[in-house]
Parts: structure tokens; C-alpha cells; sequence
């Protein structure tokens, strides 16, 4: 019996030594992240923005969902293909983005983001600068977090 106990013990010592490398391995196979859904959220919303100035291709491949519609401030939309695409040639180049105000609301497996942001670059040629309020719609689809949804909305001067 003691025999018994000991293996049992010696498992269990085993499994908890592999929790850490299992969660890396997620980690880099795009699991969502440890910690509450707000907080996963929090850090995808940064990390979307780095990979928006850095063009950062990679980050929205493993992250907009396949069928995701980004609408543009202008009411355009685009697909994940085409976001993508006008990111690698560099005719979309964002040189800076500030989030003024972020407000992440969970429901379930979804999240509704809304922030204010004031961003300028470069589109197809020709620069832009202003301010936006822009929604995100993250889903938690098979344990992974994938932005669905993303629409700007232009703000006034005045605003």
C-alpha cells in the first residue's frame, strides 16, 4: 500500500511539473492566455495595437477570425485578407496610436471592446490623422480568443 501512495505521489509531482510547459506551448500555438477573460482581452487589445504600428502580420493572422469584417471610418470594409495584404505591401502604415479610453465588457465566450483612438499614418498613399471610436468584437472560439468584428467610427473636432 505504501508502494501505492508513493507512485500516486510521485504522478501527481510529475503533472504539476508540466503545467508550465503546457501552458508556454499554448501560448505560442495562440491559446488564449492564463488569467480572467477581462485581463486575456486587456493584453490582446494591446498587443493588436503593437501589431498595427509595427505591421505585424503575424499577431492578425493568428488572431482575426477568418470571416472577420473590419469597417473603416469612412464605411468601407475589408476583409481579413485584405487588412492583411495592405499591411505586408505597407500601403496601410500606421506611425503612432494612442488609446485614450478602453472599456472591455465580457459576455460569456464574447467580448465588446470600445475605445477612443487617435492614430495617423499613411493609406494608399495619402496621410491621415484624427481621432476614432472604435468597437472590437472578440469571440472565444475552440479556447482561442479571435477578433470578429472591428469598426471605426471618425470623431468630430469637436469631440
Amino acid at each position: 500500500m505504501k508502494k501505492l501512495g508513493f507512485i500516486a505521489m510521485t504522478m501527481l509531482a510529475i503533472c504539476s511539473l508540466a503545467v508550465p510547459f503546457a501552458s508556454a506551448r499554448c501560448e505560442k500555438t495562440g491559446k488564449a492566455k492564463t488569467g480572467t477573460a477581462e485581463e486575456q482581452i486587456k493584453a490582446l487589445q494591446a498587443e493588436t495595437v503593437q501589431a498595427d504600428l509595427k505591421a505585424n502580420t503575424d499577431f492578425l493572422e493568428r488572431y482575426y477570425a477568418d470571416d472577420i469584417l473590419i469597417i473603416h471610418g469612412v464605411g468601407t470594409g475589408s476583409t481579413r485578407a485584405e487588412e492583411i495584404a495592405d499591411l505586408k505591401s505597407g500601403s496601410l502604415k500606421y506611425d503612432s496610436i494612442v488609446v485614450r479610453e478602453q472599456k472591455i465588457r465580457i459576455y460569456g465566450n464574447t467580448a465588446v471592446v470600445n475605445t477612443i483612438r487617435a492614430a495617423n499614418g499613411v493609406i494608399n498613399s495619402k496621410p491621415f490623422s484624427g481621432e476614432w471610436r472604435v468597437t472590437y468584437v472578440w469571440v472565444k472560439l475552440n479556447g482561442n480568443w479571435k477578433l470578429v468584428s472591428r469598426q471605426f467610427t471618425k470623431l468630430s473636432p469637436s469631440v
